[in-house]
């Protein structure tokens, strides 16, 4: 992973006084070096993910940087502002992100511009450099090591948006149930005035379930995916719903002052393509922390994903209350005090 991270470092060009836009790839070294490096010139960030970009401004305080929504770039920014654009495809999580960054790439970036794709081959780097000929006219394979490569386009011509092949990020909102979520949304106990969160929404069905059902309560929705956020708030304008609202968070975050009666999560389980537990984990311990003592606490989870130790290192009582082989919904209440956990 490291070496791939090092590769658009290592070989995508620009000049100090470039518009250099980086597309749902904030995390990558190539950031940072473009930051230092970029003097008159401009970084974007394209961004999805508002923990990555929290963590980004932390550590800098240039005025030469700007963020915007990676999902909606095409439909609310100018076109050809740009001279270079980068995308590494180990932090988008499926197909429609890669293409929908060529999309925006060929948008943004003036006629002469370049773009650089780096990504390896079971990350999708094989498809991504088919689809980059297709619409640019042109790709250069600029190194291939130990599986990754870093590949670059030339914008030849302008684009109209009807000529790019994916122009929004849509892709929640019509995502079907699934197997997992549907054994969550069946073990819930819901009741009317339960004040309720649901933890890395999604497209916001456990949300608007819980929602449904407590019609004196109050339901809050939070996701650190803008896309995800963008696509809850329409789920929930369409669904009518009044007793919602939805938030951009990293994790529970943005909550952590209030107190819950029913928290429920079906919580991602890869980061930057790498299976992990940690992202859980931190939502178990945020969950412990702003549930009220009787409150309940639900997960939904891969069977062979082992979250039961730090559940019980949370929480009093935990017991599994559905599944199938597949997957298993825990149930958890009675949070530890914070100094036991």
């Amino acid at each position: 992973m490291m070496l791939q991270s090092r590769l658009l470092s290592d070989f995508a060009q620009f000049n100090t006084t470039d518009q250099v836009l980086i597309l749902n790839s904030a995390a990558d070294p190539f950031v940072a070096l473009a930051r230092q490096r970029l003097t008159t010139g401009c970084l974007h960030l394209a961004e999805d993910n508002i923990a990555t970009l929290g963590a980004f401004k932390a550590h800098t305080a240039v005025s030469s940087v700007r963020d915007v929504a990676f999902h909606d770039y095409i439909l609310h920014h100018s076109p050809e502002t740009v001279h270079v654009a980068a995308m590494n495809l180990l932090y988008q999580p499926g197909n429609i992100w890669m293409f929908y960054g060529l999309s925006v790439a060929a948008f943004a970036l003036k006629v002469g511009g370049k773009l650089y794709v780096a990504g390896a081959k079971d990350r999708g780097i094989l498809t991504v450099a088919k689809r980059m000929r297709e619409l640019f006219g042109n790709v250069e394979t600029l190194t291939i090591s130990k599986g990754h490569r870093v590949l670059c386009s030339t914008k030849q011509h302008s684009f109209t948006v009807e000529q790019l092949p994916v122009i929004t990020l849509r892709i929640f909102a019509d995502s079907n149930l699934d197997e997992g979520t549907q054994l969550l949304l069946a073990a819930l106990d819901v009741r009317p005035a339960d004040r309720a969160l649901d933890i890395g929404c999604g497209a916001g069905f456990i949300g608007l379930h819980i929602a449904r059902l407590a019609p004196q309560g109050q339901v809050t929705m939070v996701d650190a995916s803008l896309a995800a956020v963008a696509a809850s708030q329409q789920a929930v304008s369409q669904a009518g719903q009044t007793n919602v609202r939805v938030l951009p968070s990293d994790g529970a975050q943005a909550v952590l002052s209030q107190r819950f009666d029913l928290i429920a999560t079906n919580p991602p389980f890869h980061q930057g393509g790498v299976q992990t537990l940690e992202i859980a984990e931190r939502f178990i311990r945020q969950a412990a922390q702003i549930l009220e003592p009787d409150g309940r606490f639900y997960l939904v989870a891969n069977r062979f994903l082992k979250y039961e130790p730090t559940l019980q290192a949370c929480f009093h009582q935990v017991r599994e209350v559905a599944g199938n082989n597949r997957y298993k919904v825990i149930y958890a209440t009675n949070p530890r005090p914070a100094k036991a956990r």
